[in-house]
């Protein structure tokens, strides 16, 4: 169970805190310059809740091997993005890579450790 709370713990403020309450506009940024300016508050409030998704679905514990799936490719995909298109952008790249993949193992020990 302390897993699943500390994975839930970080996609729920990342979420809905930094994303959709916009409390780090860098976040809207690296949408922006990913997709576009005219979609990035939008799209930015829509990733949030989709973050905020999983960091619920973590909570639940139902599926959890597809939940962690789920975040392993989003994350990867992600991480991918930004460090290529807005790499200027994220004030710390090893330690962001390193965080993700603690929270990533993290939740595949939640999914699978019963």
């Amino acid at each position: 169970m302390w897993a699943r709370i500390t994975v839930a713990a970080v996609w729920l403020p990342f979420g809905i805190v930094f994303k959709v309450f916009r409390a780090l506009p860098r976040h809207e940024r690296i949408v922006a310059r990913i997709l576009g300016e005219r979609v990035a508050p939008a799209l930015t409030r829509l990733i949030g809740l989709g973050e905020a998704a999983i960091g619920v679905w973590m909570l639940v514990g139902v599926w959890l091997p597809l939940c962690a799936l789920r975040q392993t490719i989003l994350v990867v995909i992600m991480n991918a993005i930004e460090l290529r298109r807005a790499r200027d952008l994220l004030p710390a790249p090893i330690p962001m890579l390193l965080g993700n993949t603690i929270l990533l193992a993290l939740a595949w020990y939640a999914a699978l450790g019963r």
